[in-house]
């Protein structure tokens, strides 16, 4: 188990931030201060773009697609968006979710050809009376609101698919792609993003493009409201990454926020929910990465993960670009 002086490795960098316990950035809200966090270190980028919204007093819901649109088109990674590697069958696939901190919320699952499936679930969200579509039925949903049809797959994650076929080998690997494995390119790594605005409202939104070589029509937990996000303005919010499955077997982001609205701190809440996964998988934790982030209605952030290696981006009025590492069960990566 990870121990106090792994979770202040931190703490250098929660600076102007501050902070109020291990794993936890905190920040006493004196009036009401927008914040937006986002997982991975592309986060950074996607809160970039949300912040933009926020600065300019804009929402916490249109901030989050915004963060997550430019994940799907500016960002190009293996396991987001248009360059999102595709299924075993060649084909790639994307989900997306949106939730606002009311209960609203809307999610597409296994969408080809669309840019933009963080804005197609907003629209789920706003113009129909339901809160997933998938499939085909989401691609002609999306056609009908004027979104245009385009080829997403690029040569080069077609080039690595026709490399992948040659063994047709699967083995995601822990943060491969971060720990710089020269081919190891199977990790699904998921944006993540939370704000909060102004007003107090919160939301979230959660894109990928799942695991590489998937099964075709496999769906994770990203456009699973309550597995991938979850948000609630009485509490907070959460969102998850890694192996989608574990978070669906454990309504993970649902638990996160539900552990917070019973007194846990967001930092606490999260490793809580790790160590529900590790007690009912224990030998599957030691190969696969799960991780999660939180942050509460006072804007209080918190995150933990399954092994080393994750990290979450936050940005406010006083800090743009900060960069943290999680704490963790595994202080060192399973292989």
């Amino acid at each position: 188990m990870s121990t106090r002086r792994q979770f202040l490795q931190a703490s250098t960098l929660l600076g102007a931030l501050g902070s109020t316990a291990p794993g936890l950035l905190a920040s006493p809200r004196s009036g009401k201060e927008a914040r937006v966090v986002s997982t991975w270190d592309f986060g950074v980028g996607a809160n970039q773009a949300a912040w933009n919204v926020l600065a300019g007093g804009g929402s916490a819901l249109d901030a989050v697609e915004a963060g997550a649109r430019w994940a799907e088109s500016d960002l190009c990674n293996s396991t987001v968006g248009r360059c999102g590697y595709p299924d075993r069958d060649g084909v790639l696939s994307l989900d997306a979710s949106i939730m606002a901190g009311d209960g609203r919320c809307g999610s597409v699952a296994a969408l080809e050809d669309i840019l933009h499936p963080i804005s197609v679930a907003r629209r789920v969200m706003e113009q129909t009376p339901h809160v997933m579509l998938v499939g085909e039925g989401a691609r002609q949903f999306a056609l009908q609101q004027g979104f245009p049809q385009q080829k997403l797959l690029t040569r080069e994650a077609d080039a690595a698919w026709r490399e992948w076929l040659k063994t047709e080998r699967y083995a995601p690997q822990i943060n491969a792609e971060r720990r710089g494995i020269p081919g190891d390119k199977d990790n699904h790594d998921t944006l993540g993003i939370l704000a909060i605005d102004t007003n107090g409202q919160m939301a979230g939104a959660c894109t990928t493009s799942g695991m590489a070589w998937k099964l075709r029509g496999r769906v994770g937990d990203s456009p699973i409201i309550g597995a991938g996000l979850y948000v609630d303005n009485e509490v907070g919010a959460a969102t998850a990454s890694g192996m989608g499955e574990e978070m669906i077997r454990n309504a993970a982001s649902f638990l996160v926020v539900e552990l917070m609205r019973q007194g846990r701190s967001p930092a606490e809440a999260c490793q809580e929910a790790i160590q529900r996964v590790v007690r009912k998988r224990p030998e599957a934790s030691r190969t696969l990465q799960v991780c999660f982030l939180a942050m509460n209605r006072n804007g209080e952030v918190g995150a933990y993960a399954l092994h080393r290696g994750f990290v979450y981006a936050v940005c406010d009025s006083r800090k743009q670009d900060a960069l943290l590492d999680s704490a963790s069960v595994y202080a060192s990566t399973q292989r």
